[in-house]
């Protein structure tokens, strides 16, 4: 078994964190760093991640998340939220960013461009919606490997209010609309009833087919 084998089956969604113990900063920046550096479609990046350790704000956010002790309890609470829509100012900010990073452009990429000017703001920002916040797991999938490498407990969460949030945090106004939270911290081993429960996955052979 790998040592990221051996990480992953080592986390779980842990149930009742230390509120005492805080993750140190550089531990944080690496979990941040994996999700930032994840795959998005068409390299938009259409989501931000809120990082909340203000503990008034997590009182707040608490009961608006079913009064989940992870809120309050954690070191740190990750917020993925997605854009609220695709305009052509966003697509435009991403192709120009590429362009500025990479010196220079050419025709194939300024097509690729116009293709999604004229793919994405025409749809209902709904749909535009729930395409970014797809994205936004793929992020989060990269924020919970991570955790786990760093040895970091973490608990993604979709229980929770989103316009509530979105209320708290004043999401909307910044044109975003959360998604799915992501408490990091370190267990509390002597109250967390999951902590000692073997890990359950389906078999491989139930899992994965080949076809070849």
């Amino acid at each position: 078994m790998s040592v990221l084998q051996q990480k992953l089956a080592w986390r779980y969604a842990t149930k009742k964190m230390n509120p005492a113990k805080v993750v140190p900063q550089e531990k944080v920046d690496r979990i941040l760093e994996a999700a930032r550096l994840a795959p998005t479609s068409s390299g938009l990046q259409p989501y931000e991640i809120i990082v909340v350790t203000n503990p008034q704000v997590r009182e707040q956010i608490k009961p608006k998340a079913w009064n989940q002790g992870q809120i309050t309890d954690c070191s740190h609470l990750l917020v993925f939220a997605a854009w609220d829509n695709y305009t052509p100012e966003r697509i435009n900010m991403m192709f120009d960013l590429t362009n500025a990073q990479r010196g220079g452009t050419n025709e194939g990429w300024e097509n690729y461009r116009q293709l999604l000017l004229s793919t994405y703001p025409p749809r209902d920002a709904q749909t535009n919606f729930e395409h970014a916040a797809r994205q936004a797991y793929i992020g989060l999938g990269a924020a919970l490997i991570a955790a786990a490498f760093e040895e970091v407990d973490s608990t993604p969460m979709e229980g929770f209010d989103p316009k509530a949030i979105d209320e708290i945090l004043k999401l909307r106004e910044r044109g975003l609309r959360s998604v799915v939270i992501l408490p990091l911290g370190y267990r509390e081993e002597a109250q967390d009833w999951l902590v000692n429960l073997k890990k359950v996955r389906r078999p491989r052979e139930q899992f994965i087919t080949e076809v070849k």
